[in-house]
């Protein structure tokens, strides 16, 4: 599959070096430019590209960068994807960097706020887990102490072709709603931060509570 990568940090390095050793081709992307991901290039065998060009023929595309860069991504950034493919929200809120966003302060999900920004709709995933874990935790379907990973997403398909792609990577992928269903698996939720298996996501995530924690309000 070919799979679109707009931010390179902890997490879109990690998912970059999983991605290309499963097969797949990953074009990843900055935004500093292709030339500081040469190193990552050189080690994955993906290739770096300018974040406006980054989802170009993918068939699934993978937005890991902070909310406060959403409203400045290139625009049109995901029209030359694929028709269908996924976009992957894997973001999360944190108001101490991000700064104010009314509209999530206000009780609006994470991914339902970047969803209007970027105008698709998007799957919210691996948002929860250490970058570190997601690179090494990945073991066997049925093997003790699988990681599940929550996959939350409005569109059937898409969140389909996301929990596929989860289980592939080797985690447990547990259906967590649709995106306004999200708020379960925002940071200071129970699930959030955690290496739960598939039983303990699910009690995770219906334990939540819909009021964001101070630590994580503006």
């Amino acid at each position: 599959m070919k799979i679109g990568i707009i931010g390179a940090g902890n997490i879109g390095g990690n998912l970059t070096r999983k991605l290309t050793a499963m097969g797949h081709e990953v074009v990843v992307a900055n935004s500093r430019g292709p030339q500081t991901l040469e190193d990552l290039a050189e080690e994955t065998g993906a290739t770096a590209a300018l974040a406006a060009v980054a989802a170009e023929g993918a068939e699934l595309v993978i937005v890991t960068i902070p909310e406060r860069a959403i409203p400045f991504l290139p625009p049109g950034i995901l029209d030359g994807a694929a028709p269908g493919a996924p976009i992957v929200d894997t973001g999360n809120y944190y108001p101490q960097r991000d700064g104010r966003i009314a509209e999530i302060e206000d009780g609006m999900t994470e991914s339902r706020w970047v969803s209007t920004q970027l105008g698709r709709p998007v799957v919210k995933a691996f948002n929860g887990i250490y970058a570190q874990h997601l690179l090494e935790g990945g073991l066997p379907p049925g093997a003790p102490g699988r990681i599940a990973l929550p996959v939350a997403g409005d569109e059937p398909e898409a969140k389909a072709v996301v929990m596929r792609l989860v289980g592939e990577l080797g985690f447990d992928p547990v259906d967590a709603g649709g995106i306004d269903d999200s708020w379960r698996q925002q940071p200071g939720t129970p699930v959030y931060g955690t290496d739960l298996d598939a039983a303990g996501v699910r009690e995770a995530l219906g334990q939540a509570s819909p009021e964001r924690p101070p630590g994580f309000r503006a």
